[in-house]
């Protein structure tokens, strides 16, 4: 098994390839590699070179194809998810003390207190229209495509490792897999309250969800970064983590943050009648498996 690791778009990811050491192995990790660093020059929201901060500080641009792409699934999971996920979070996440990236988030002992408490920042569902390449968007709003450009770039890696044999592509938890290893499946391990649950992943991809993985202080308060678009404010669901499973990254991104949102019964509920195994982990301990999930 050939690995290799390194950072980007605020996380640690790993590539595994089931092949033995070659130059075809190592030109495939560069590969990989270049085109996360790529994407995330292109879609960071703390980035102000970005194409994505250009968007947002002008109201328009003509998009590159990797924006438009992921503006466009960004768009259609808010439609399919009831407005669960919606990419127009931009000042909500900023209002709760998200204004830069979380390393430095995090090391701040009370961040934005200010900015927490400032009235009419916290805008969400606003429009955003697409004619041809071109975006547009309402006056006062932005948008941030972290979740959903992390798992883009993990289905863009794995699609470049895939011709080389067997890969894994994990970005902070969040994965992505082609073909089978010799082991038969990928194991994958997710934590649940009574200790690491493996899962044996045979195809597509994983993510993960949770209030418990990106919080820092704001205005005396503790946040995360999981917010309720219906409210403008870090999300008050019963549930603490949420793992699901489906064919992209970029869809298991998606449903992972619509099922977190919409609370244990509800989320349960809606994993069964789709069939995507899903694991809910509650805020009060709890590990309940849906959506066919054995």
């Amino acid at each position: 098994m050939e690995r290799h690791a390194f950072h980007a778009m605020g996380t640690d990811i790993e590539l595994l390839l089931d092949v033995p050491p070659s130059l075809d192995a190592a030109w495939g990790f560069d590969s990989a590699e270049s085109e996360f660093h790529r994407l995330e020059a292109l879609l960071s929201r703390f980035n102000p070179a970005s194409e994505l901060s250009r968007l947002n500080a002008e109201g328009t641009i003509e998009a590159g194809p990797d924006l438009l792409a992921v503006v466009e699934l960004a768009l259609a999971a808010r439609e399919r998810t009831g407005g669960r996920f919606d990419p127009t979070v931009h000042e909500a996440l900023v209002a709760a003390g998200y204004d830069r990236s979380f390393e430095l988030v995090a090391s701040r002992a009370e961040a934005a207190g200010a900015v927490a408490t400032a009235p009419g920042r916290a805008k969400t569902g606003g429009g955003v229209r697409i004619a041809g390449a071109r975006i547009d968007l309402d006056p006062g709003v932005r948008i941030d495509l972290g979740g959903i450009a992390k798992g883009y770039a993990v289905d863009r890696a794995v699609g470049l490792l895939a011709p080389l044999g067997p890969s894994l592509v994990n970005a902070g938890g969040d994965l992505a897999v082609s073909g089978i290893p010799d082991a038969g499946v990928w194991p994958v391990g997710v934590e649940t309250p009574s200790g690491p649950l493996t899962l044996g992943l045979g195809h597509g991809a994983l993510a993960t969800s949770g209030s418990d993985r990106r919080r820092w202080r704001a205005g005396g308060e503790t946040r995360h970064h999981l917010i309720d678009p219906r409210t403008g404010e870090p999300s008050d669901s019963d549930l603490l983590r949420v793992t699901v499973a489906a064919p992209t990254a970029v869809e298991a991104e998606v449903l992972a943050k619509a099922l977190f949102l919409a609370g244990e019964h509800a989320a349960a509920a809606e994993a069964d009648a789709l069939g995507v195994p899903t694991l809910l982990v509650t805020a009060d301990g709890r590990a309940r498996k849906a959506g066919g999930l054995a």
